[in-house]
């Protein structure tokens, strides 16, 4: 039997969802906005399926829009980078303090979420080669990466087919373009990709623009619903390109210590302007009371290009700086609109949120290791299952500036439990534990003061990894030699002495 027989065939299990919810000193309401939202318009839409519009920008990191600066220990929104449509759509959700993606950098924060499941779960825990940077820098042979997500996986488009949903996927995909693992193979109907390099074609349209319009071709061509929109852009990614009237704009603006790029600060304006077109366009249709917006992003922003300040690091660490990542959703009628949650929710959690939306049962046989966050969203109390939440990136990220040298990462894992937020360095053993609440910048390393929480949370992680199967590098590199790895440090310090 065919895999596509073989979907239709199965028979969907119940789902054994959860109802989370926030707590009330977690969950502050600003305006009774919600109310005002339950027209009759509203009513009528509860009565049919969601349609679901995910927006997925690449890189874009925690203080790159403005709606996070309304976080406690921010510092506050940006004063360089100009997101006004975005923000907006933000207070009209909910907004997520303590949002995370699965992992460091993009293609396994897209399998997570395509898969609703952890890295260990499908083999994708990197870009490309687990095998980074200079050989004889690695101390540790790393865990072999798998670049193609399983087609035995039951990807989201695949589980909302069975609620009537007509997907597309327009943009980055990032999980295999050879059949049988690209998207129009994984349950969505509708494809685009770019085909060329960087964000401009030969033609000087520039890629956001383009992933706009097929976005917003797919949505009239789907009006009648329901349909599931997954808008991955490629930006903020490198190369840093932008439009040149937007670049002179921020060329004339006054920077700041962290946030002084007038071609990036213009990728952003045109991100901002991406997602303007869209909430106009389902106004225009009037589908924005029965439609949920979701905006996130993959990882943390990058460090040559922007500053995730306060939070240490950036796209390829387990620091805060490369896993926390701005989320909000916007589902007029139900979500608490214009308010915050600082519970922790992280990429897995989305699959099983729509299902939940949706009325869709989990598929049979399929592991979902998020919990649904509808909850959260609609601030009732709740069953929410209070829950430790867990990375594992067993591979090497090469360094791409003087600071970081000689890596962003070497192979680690980290879990975070409430407030406290362990990390696990393969290489050598090493554990650091952190408050997040009270240090949200990662500067006072508690492994020492406070062992027994280290031997609580090191046991939570542990326990997961034999869960979920989670492989551990320790075989020694052959290669590696720390005589060069020592000197190298030296020289990337003496350069970035020498520069500054």
């Amino acid at each position: 039997m065919k895999r596509r027989d073989f979907l239709k065939a199965i028979s969907l299990g119940a789902a054994s969802l959860t109802m989370p919810g926030c707590a009330e000193s977690a969950l502050q309401t600003s305006a009774p906005a919600a109310s005002l939202l339950r027209s009759k318009t509203a009513e009528a839409a509860s009565k049919k399926k969601p349609n679901f519009v995910f927006i997925f920008i690449d890189d874009l990191g925690w203080k790159d829009v403005g709606f996070t600066g309304r976080a406690p220990g921010s510092g506050g929104p940006s004063r360089y980078y100009e997101t006004p449509n975005i923000d907006k759509l933000a207070d009209q959700g909910v907004i997520f303090t303590n949002a995370y993606s699965n992992a460091p950098n993009c293609a396994p924060t897209r399998a997570c979420l395509i898969s609703g499941q952890y890295t260990p779960r499908h083999g994708i825990y990197t870009v490309g080669t687990s095998e980074r940077g200079r050989a004889n820098l690695r101390k540790l042979i790393p865990t072999p990466n798998t670049t193609n997500l399983n087609s035995k996986v039951v990807t989201i488009a695949e589980a909302l087919k069975s609620g009537g949903y007509t997907s597309a996927c327009i943009g980055k995909w990032h999980l295999g373009n050879k059949e049988p693992y690209r998207p129009k193979d994984r349950g969505f109907d509708v494809e685009f990709e770019r085909k060329h390099a960087g964000h401009f074609s030969k033609e000087g349209k520039y890629l956001t623009d383009r992933l706009t319009d097929e976005g917003i071709q797919f949505i009239e061509a789907n009006r009648d619903g329901p349909f599931f929109l997954y808008l991955s852009h490629h930006a903020v990614h490198t190369p840093i390109q932008a439009k040149k009237e937007l670049i002179e704009k921020y060329e004339k603006k006054m920077p700041n210590d962290v946030h002084n790029n007038p071609t990036y600060a213009a990728m952003i304006e045109s991100v901002d302007e991406s997602v303007a077109t869209v909430m106009d366009k389902l106004d225009e249709l009037r589908l924005t009371d029965n439609t949920v917006v979701f905006f996130f992003s993959d990882n943390g922003g990058y460090a040559n290009a922007t500053s995730m300040a306060p939070l240490r690091g950036s796209k390829g660490m387990l620091y805060e700086g490369g896993i926390r990542v701005p989320m909000a959703v916007r589902w007029p009628g139900k979500a608490n609109a214009g308010s915050l949650c600082d519970v922790p929710v992280i990429g897995i959690d989305f699959y099983p949120t729509m299902l939940e939306m949706a009325g869709v049962p989990k598929p049979s046989g399929h592991i979902l290791d998020g919990q649904s966050i509808v909850g959260l969203l609609t601030a009732k109390k709740s069953k929410f299952k209070k829950r430790a939440i867990f990375w594992h990136f067993p591979a090497y990220l090469e360094a791409y500036n003087e600071k970081q040298w000689p890596w962003r990462t070497t192979p680690a894992g980290a879990v975070r439990q409430g407030n406290w937020k362990l990390i696990e360095f393969f290489e050598d053993g090493k554990l650091e534990l952190y408050n997040i609440e009270d240090d949200i910048g990662e500067k006072n390393d508690l492994s020492d003061t406070l062992p027994d929480k280290v031997k609580e949370l090191h046991r939570i992680l542990v326990e997961w990894r034999k869960d979920v199967g989670a492989p551990i590098p320790t075989q020694k590199n052959p290669q590696y030699d720390p005589k060069a790895r020592a000197a190298g440090r030296k020289n990337a310090r003496a350069r970035k002495k020498k520069r500054n």
